[in-house]
This record gives C-alpha cells, sequence and structure tokens, in this order.
C-alpha cells in the first residue's frame, strides 16, 4: 500500500490585597468543569455548598484565599441589599490543589476542580485578567462558572476597572445563578431612542455621564455623528459621572457607588440593543430573577437585621483513588458484553487512567470479588499488571449490584481509612431491583460514583445513584459496529484540573466490513499532542490484517501490534512522540464472514506548559419528557482559549435502533447564544423510543488560521473607561488589545471523540411522526439603510427549532419598538412573499422600501420578523432592529473657548427630520496635557 466600594453594616470597607504580579502557567487551567452551579443549595435564605476551586496551576499565595474571602463576604451583603433581604451567602467551600503545600485543611469529600461554582485560574491569554461567567445557555438558565485569574484577586488595580470586588461578584452570581444577561454592548455602545436621542446603552437611562473621544478615528478629536448609521462613530465612548442619584442597574455598571439594585419593570431601558434585550424578550433583570427557581417561593428574611458573614472550609485535594466494580453476572454472556468491556478497561487501564493514580479492581454478580488491591500507577508494568487482573469469564448468576459496590469500598477504604473523595466506576448490564437498598451506605461513604449502564437492563436508579454523588453517568449500546463503551472509558479522566497528563482520544471507529474487504481512514495527530500515542484494533470474529503509515511514509503492520487473540485486540504505541500530520490505516477483513472492526487513538500533551485541544460535552437535561426539546453543546477549546471553525458533529445513540447524527454550530443562532465563543450547538427532539441515550461528539478541522479571537470570554462586568470626579474626567487605562500574534490563531488540523454521557426520555409515542415544535426565535435581526431602501440580515431558522427548512417570514415595521414588542400582529406588514426561507443555519438578505419614508418623511424605523412553519406554528417574534435615514449633513463646527474650557456646537440638520437640527453643547474644564472633545447626550 502506498503511504504518505460598597460598605458592610459596620461601616468599614472590606480589606484589599497589595500589589502582586503572577506568573501564570497560560493554557493549561483547563475549563472542563461539569457541575456548573447545581451543588448549591438556597437553605432558607442562604445559599449554601458554594464551592471556590484553585487551579493547581496557580502559584501558591495566600492572600489568593484571603481575598476570596474578602471578596465573598462583602458581596454577601450587597447581595442581601440587591435581592431586598431575600438571600445571602451561607456555607463557602475553597478546594486548594494538591500542588500547594499541605496544612491543616480538611479532605474533601465529593468536591471536585470540574464540579466548582468559582474557579481561579490563568487568564486565557496574557492580558486577559477580565473576570466573566462562562454563560451559553438562553434566558433564565444557569451559567457554568465564574472565572477569576490570581491576577485579579491580587492585585488592586482592578477595583478601578470594576469597582469593588463584591459587588463584581454580585455582577457574575446574576449571569451564573440566575442567568441574566448584560445591559451593556461593546458592539453596539449607542442606540437612537424613540425620542430621537442618541444614548449609550445601557440600564437605567437614569445614569448621566458625557461622551468622550477617546481614539484618533475621531474627527479634531471630537465625538461626530457616522452618516450611515446615526450613531457616534467608533472611538467615542460614554465617561459617567461617579456621584449618580440612579439606583441601577447591577448589570450595568455595578461599580458606581449608588447602584445597588437590579433593573426592574418601572426601571428597565427596552430600548438598548444589549444581550438583556435581546436575549429575554425585553424583560427586566429583576422580572427574570424572580421567576427563577430561588423565588418562586422564596421570602424575606423574618429577622431585619443583616445576616451574618458566610462561613468557609479550606479543603486540599488528594491523591486520585479507584475501584472499577464491574459485572460479571449471567446478563454480560449476552451481546459480547464481557469481551467489550474488557477491552474498554483495558484501554482505561493502560493508556487513560494518570499516573500516581491507586486503582483496584471488584468483579460481582450475586456477590463480590476482590480481583486487585489498590495499586499506584507508577509505571507501564503496574498497569499491565492490572489490566491481567481484569475479568476473563463471567458467571451463572443474577446480578447483586450493591455486592460489589459495598466490596469495593472496604478496598477503598484499606487505602486511607475512608473513601472520601475516592471514585468509583461502576459498570452493570443486568437487572437488579434491590439497588437501592445500599444507597445509604453508599452516599455515607463520600464517595463519587461514575455509572456505565451497558444495554437495555440496567435499572433505572443506577442513574440516580451517579447524580446523588457527584459522579458521571453513561450508557453504551449493544449495537456491534459501536465503539460507545471504549468512547466511555476514555472519557473518565481525573477532576482535578491539572490536564497535563490527560489524554485525549482522537479517533473512535467502528464499521462492519464484509468478508475479503477493508476499510481505509485517516486520523490526524495535531500538535497538541503526540505523546504516549496508542493506536487499538479490536475485533468480533477474526483478527484482521493491519498497515498504519505516519505522515512520513514510515509504515508499521500487524507484526509491530500487541496483539491479543483471546479478547480480540491489537496494541501500538509509537515510539517517542508520534509525527504531526495525517496517519493513515487500513483494516482488511481477510475471512469470508462479516466482521465489525474498531480503531481507536489516544495521545497526551508532549509539554506538561501546554494544553491539548479538547472537549466537552453535554446536555441542558439529563431526564426529558417527550415532546419537549433539548439542547446538545460542545464545548471545543486549547486551555481556555476557544477553538473556532470546527466541524462537529453529534452522535445520539438509543438503546435500540439507529444513531440519530447531526451537526452542532458556532453561529449565534437557535440554540447557540453566542456567535465565535468555542461552544457548538444546536435543538435535539427527534426521539426513537422511550429509555436511554448516550452523546458524544466528532470534532474535526483542517490546517487552516482562524481569527480574530474574542478579548473576553463570556458575560462580564462592563470594563469602565473612566469617570468624572469634580469636573475633572479621570480615563483608566485603556483594555489591553490582542495583537495580531494573539488573534490569528494557526493550528494544523485535529480530530477528536468526546463522550458526553447519557440521558434518558419518556412517553416517546411510537406513531407517525407530528410537527410539534416551531421555528426558533431570530435574536441576530440587523437592519442598515441604503438609499431610501432597508436592509435586513439575519440567520435562517428552521421548521423545527434550528433544523430544516421555515415556509415563509413575516415582517413588521413600526415607528415604536414598543407594538413590535407588546403587539406585533397589528404593526405595518412587509411584503415578503418573493422571500423563500433557506435552511437552517444559512444567512438571509432582505431588502424593501418603507412607504412611510416616502409618504410621511419618517426617518426612524423600527423592524422584527416573526418565522412560520409548514403547520402554520409561529416562532417569537425576533428581536427589533432599527433601520434609521439620514439626510445629507452640514460641516460639524468646533468652537475652543477661553480657559481651556472646550465648547463643541455640532450641528446636524436633517438627521431623523428635515426640520430637526441636531445641537449639542456641552462645557467642562479639561487637562493642559489632554485635549479631549466632550458632548453631552442630547436631542437628535
Amino acid at each position: 500500500m502506498a503511504c504518505r466600594t460598597e460598605r458592610r453594616p459596620n461601616g468599614k470597607a472590606a480589606p484589599t490585597a497589595p500589589l502582586r504580579l503572577l506568573k501564570l502557567r497560560l493554557g493549561l487551567a483547563f475549563l472542563q468543569l461539569l457541575g456548573g452551579s447545581a451543588a448549591v443549595r438556597l437553605e432558607g435564605n442562604a445559599y449554601d455548598g458554594l464551592l471556590v476551586a484553585i487551579n493547581p496551576f496557580v502559584p501558591e499565595d495566600q492572600k489568593i484565599i484571603d481575598n476570596v474571602r474578602n471578596m465573598i463576604t462583602e458581596a454577601s451583603y450587597y447581595l442581601f441589599n440587591a435581592t431586598q433581604g431575600r438571600t445571602y451567602m451561607g456555607n463557602i467551600k475553597i478546594l486548594i490543589p494538591a500542588t500547594w503545600k499541605a496544612n491543616t485543611y480538611a479532605k474533601p469529600k465529593q468536591e471536585l476542580y470540574t464540579k466548582a461554582d468559582i474557579i481561579v485560574a490563568p487568564p486565557y491569554w496574557k492580558h486577559g485578567n477580565d473576570p466573566y461567567t462562562l454563560q451559553y445557555g438562553g434566558c433564565g438558565e444557569p451559567g457554568k462558572y465564574i472565572h477569576f485569574t490570581p491576577e485579579f484577586l491580587v492585585n488592586d488595580y482592578w477595583i478601578d476597572i470594576y469597582g469593588p470586588r463584591g459587588r463584581l461578584f454580585v455582577h457574575e452570581w446574576a449571569h451564573l445563578r440566575w442567568g441574566v444577561f448584560d445591559e451593556y454592548d461593546s458592539e453596539t455602545p449607542f442606540y437612537i431612542s424613540g425620542q430621537n436621542q442618541v444614548k449609550a446603552t445601557r440600564c437605567s437611562s437614569e445614569l448621566t455621564g458625557i461622551y468622550v473621544c477617546e481614539e484618533q478615528s475621531c474627527t479634531e478629536g471630537s465625538c461626530v455623528i457616522d452618516q450611515m448609521t446615526g450613531l457616534l462613530k467608533e472611538g467615542c465612548t460614554f465617561i459617567h459621572d461617579k456621584d449618580q442619584n440612579a439606583s441601577s442597574s447591577i448589570m450595568y455598571m455595578q461599580s458606581l457607588s449608588s447602584v445597588f439594585e437590579f433593573c426592574n419593570a418601572g426601571n428597565h431601558n427596552a430600548e438598548p440593543p444589549n444581550l438583556q434585550n435581546r436575549m429575554c424578550s425585553y424583560k427586566s433583570t429583576w422580572d427574570v430573577i424572580m421567576s427563577s427557581d430561588d423565588f418562586r417561593l422564596n421570602t424575606l428574611m423574618a429577622s431585619s437585621s443583616f445576616p451574618g458573614p458566610p462561613t468557609f472550609s479550606l479543603l486540599q485535594a488528594t491523591d486520585r483513588v479507584i475501584c472499577l466494580v464491574l459485572d460479571v453476572s449471567s446478563s454480560m454472556n449476552e451481546e459480547n458484553r464481557l469481551s467489550r468491556m474488557r477491552q474498554a478497561a483495558e484501554v482505561y487501564l493502560l493508556q487513560i487512567v494518570e499516573e500516581n493514580s491507586y486503582v483496584g479492581i471488584v468483579t460481582f454478580s450475586n456477590s463480590g470479588e476482590v480481583k486487585s488491591q489498590l495499586r499506584q500507577i507508577i509505571s507501564s508494568d503496574t498497569r499491565k499488571q492490572l489490566a491481567s487482573d481484569l475479568p476473563s469469564a463471567s458467571s451463572s448468576e443474577r446480578t447483586n449490584i450493591c455486592s460489589g459496590l459495598l466490596l469495593g469500598l472496604e478496598v477503598i477504604k484499606k487505602h486511607g481509612g475512608n473513601a472520601s473523595s475516592s471514585e468509583i466506576i461502576l459498570l452493570t448490564s443486568g437487572e437488579d431491583s434491590t439497588l437501592s437498598k445500599c444507597f445509604s451506605d453508599v452516599i455515607k461513604s463520600d464517595s463519587i460514583i461514575h455509572t456505565i449502564a451497558l444495554g437495555p437492563s440496567p435499572p433505572k436508579e443506577l442513574e440516580e445513584l451517579g447524580r446523588m454523588t457527584g459522579g458521571l453517568r453513561f450508557f453504551a449500546t449493544d449495537r456491534p459496529d459501536s465503539n460507545s463503551l471504549i468512547d466511555v472509558f476514555t472519557s473518565i479522566v481525573a477532576g482535578h484540573g491539572d490536564v497535563s497528563h490527560q489524554p485525549v482520544q482522537i479517533e473512535g471507529a467502528a464499521e462492519k466490513v464484509e468478508g475479503n474487504s477493508q476499510v481505509n481512514r485517516t486520523t490526524t495527530i495535531d500538535n497538541t499532542v503526540g505523546k504516549d500515542t496508542f493506536f487499538v484494533v479490536t475485533w468480533q470474529i477474526n483478527q484482521p490484517s493491519i498497515t498504519l503509515c505516519d505522515p512520513m511514509g514510515k509504515k508499521y503492520t500487524t507484526e509491530e501490534f500487541d496483539v491479543d487473540p483471546v479478547f480480540h485486540m491489537a496494541r501500538l504505541q509509537i515510539p517517542r512522540i508520534a509525527q504531526v500530520g495525517d496517519w493513515t490505516y487500513t483494516l482488511t477483513n481477510t475471512h469470508t464472514l462479516p466482521d465489525v472492526l474498531t480503531m481507536t487513538v489516544t495521545s497526551r500533551t508532549v509539554k506538561s506548559d501546554a494544553a491539548a485541544i479538547s472537549v466537552r460535552v453535554h446536555t441542558n437535561k439529563e431526564t426529558n419528557s417527550h415532546p419537549n426539546p433539548m439542547i446538545v453543546y460542545a464545548q471545543v477549546h486549547q486551555g481556555f482559549s476557544p477553538i473556532l471553525g470546527a466541524n462537529v458533529t453529534a452522535i445520539i445513540e438509543p438503546e435500540r435502533g439507529d444513531p440519530l447524527t447531526f451537526d452542532l454550530l458556532d453561529n449565534g443562532s437557535g440554540a447557540d447564544v453566542i456567535k465565535n465563543d468555542g461552544v457548538y450547538s444546536k435543538y435535539l427532539f427527534s426521539f426513537m423510543e422511550t429509555g436511554r441515550y448516550s452523546v458524544k461528539v466528532h470534532v474535526q478541522r483542517d490546517d487552516k488560521t482562524m481569527g480574530p479571537y474574542p478579548t473576553t470570554l463570556g458575560s462580564n462586568a462592563i470594563y469602565i473607561p473612566g469617570y468624572i470626579e469634580n469636573d475633572t474626567i479621570r480615563m483608566n487605562a485603556p483594555r489591553p488589545v490582542m495583537n495580531s500574534e494573539d488573534t490569528q490563531i494557526r493550528s494544523g488540523g485535529f480530530r477528536r471523540i468526546a463522550s458526553g454521557g447519557s440521558f434518558t426520555v419518556s412517553t416517546v409515542s411510537t406513531g407517525l411522526y407530528a410537527d410539534a415544535f416551531p421555528p426558533c426565535k431570530i435574536i441576530d435581526l440587523d437592519a442598515r439603510t441604503e438609499g431610501d431602501n432597508v436592509v435586513l440580515t439575519w440567520t435562517a431558522p428552521g421548521d423545527d427549532f434550528d433544523q430544516g427548512q421555515a415556509a415563509h417570514y413575516e415582517i413588521r415595521t413600526s415607528e415604536s419598538p414598543q407594538e413590535l414588542r407588546d403587539s406585533f400582529e397589528n404593526a405595518s406588514s412587509v411584503n415578503s412573499s418573493s422571500l423563500i426561507p433557506q435552511l437552517a443555519g444559512f444567512k438571509e438578505t432582505f431588502v424593501f422600501r418603507p412607504e412611510a419614508f416616502a409618504v410621511a418623511n419618517i426617518t426612524l424605523l423600527y423592524v422584527a420578523v416573526r418565522t412560520v412553519d409548514k403547520e402554520f406554528r409561529y416562532s417569537e417574534a425576533s428581536n427589533i432592529a432599527q433601520a434609521v435615514v439620514l439626510l445629507p449633513q452640514k460641516e460639524i463646527l468646533i468652537t475652543r473657548a477661553k480657559h481651556n474650557a472646550l465648547t463643541i456646537v455640532l450641528t446636524t440638520c436633517g438627521l431623523l427630520s428635515a426640520a430637526c437640527c441636531l445641537i449639542i453643547t456641552a462645557t467642562i474644564w479639561t487637562s493642559k496635557k489632554k485635549r479631549k472633545a466632550i458632548i453631552e447626550e442630547g436631542m437628535l
């Protein structure tokens, strides 16, 4: 073959830390966080169980712990005020990494870095110290975690940028816990109000300030109107008065001393095009918060006094202790399950589990048996010894899961006296009605139970056990042409946050090959991996012929693989570092009968200070009732840096029947909230049957340059450019800007396989499919004017949510955005009969000439779109876009007054109305060193 500062009740300010520069190991703060804020409980009025975790690559610094305590304590009082006496912070846990010196810290129970609500970790790029919340769900859906960098926590410089840390924490907490969005918008910092005023995008509109030109793009140092948009040109920014009377909003600028509440229905600004308005259908943040589960039944504190400060527990991560608890009952005799389990567990022991972990093996049928006491993984010989202890035969006895679980806990307790923070990987295929009998003992052990349901028979309580103990939940189908069980085992990696020694799965292919036929495939070793690279082939009947070629043409054949003829496996470890590039392989079925052949490839990072490209997969629900939809998410990243431009395919496997495959997108429409954030998503609603489903993704990208990458990630508080204080503008340093090396990331092609666990679906009907789903809401409608025409663009939704092709669009216009929000059907209709919707995900463009422009000389128009499917199901009305027609403008006149006072008179006739002129005047004392142009917010 050819191969090639808010005050506490006592009036004292929260303490701050002195400046300290922290050398960070960029890229190793792997964001594989799984838990989100689900572990936090609202007990009465106190949030208990909040977990703060410090990344293992953060250098030890006691100031980090001190300032985390100070920040959350300050936040608790501010939160209590902001929620009008409803909630505050209670018991807080801080998880210290094992890389810090041992102290009198307590041992964790089920707390892991990957389950943290708050992480302290290196920035995702050199200057990216902005705190943010990873938030990619819809309105009212909780975020995943809040990310603070050590630099932000120890350097008081950031207080000038974001205000007191406790106030900033509450802003991010609202993202994380209640799923509200920011009320500013970096991309559209200004808008034209219904009163024909240019305003800064903010809530509430009562906040005062002036416009200041910061950049050279401003004409002669002044803020000017862009004749194409009617808005201020780039370079102008809105500088707030430091002393304000407005009390809202925390989701706009929590740093202002007067701000202590969220925008509510009474003062919410529904006009600006911020994300809160677009995502939450123009509801105020307080309305969204009050509709959350926290507040539906929550009441005010009985006492009118302030709550006490939070309590803090310090925990330190320890060695990883794992016990495999494997089913060998009679159920494992079916569907080649024992052999498949042996293959998958061997891959786990030889290739996946991290060095220095302690691993034991227990099997069970009607009773349990210890196959191996705990051994520490310190060499390949230890791994091979453990693999040799895997079960080689099953019994004829029934399944008793509790017998295996309780014996596994005994094995673990021999290591450290208790089972706290240990892990059990429980695999079973049998029916067992007695599993719940040992729930109490298992839960009291504080061990984490990862569950694997093999086939359709395991009890439904299995997933509940995993959920109650904080474990992962998986399902593997019995389909012979599926590699799902190996994929599951490769996904069970340590949750301590240190990914420098964790493997990634590059290939996971399974195919039925006819007799005397072959399969040819290509996989890619990218430049982020190459160490400990394994190629593993499995078969069911007869050993195939194997040929593997590296990118330089070197050939490996069957003779160089380590072959296990009993359990039908062949393994090759590439010596030293695997060549970067495309590897081709051929598997030939040399026999007459068809066989199922699989190929699995895993590898690790070459350097301990560089992160591999990784994928995290999950669904927004673990249980679902048909016909309700779900969403599948795949987060593709290297360290904290998002990976853009990838092709991501989800594979959903039911208990029986064929898998469902579909592409996930990162285009900012449909299920995908934010474009180009490295989170790929799509709705899932086609379920074949009631029962368990597994989800995994294939990710692939060719060699190409992608960019620009975002300067900040997730949802984050506004970067404050400066304040006006005592008639003086005090500017902060500009936000650091990524240079071309930061924003243009070129990486070779790569491939990844990742398993996202399992979910269950109930009440699936077996009759004909009924179209029960409308198109999804359009959230990226944009309008601009070209002469007398309005040009609309948006991303096409589907017939069913974000899939398929809709029937037609309903486009309506109004002079009032409120009419489009409150009574869309009564607004003026635009003839769009010539517009045939494209397939979901494609860009739509529509041009029309509003009659109002010609007849009534109206030059400010609002537009919204609704989508209709073939069954006349309507989507929600889209976000409201604004179209502005501008007539020719006169010159901008700038005059300079005496005594360094600057007076600007900006006259623009014909803007928004032929009879309307813009006259904006401001006078302010300015520095002799900095001559800045300033205009107040004024009437257009």
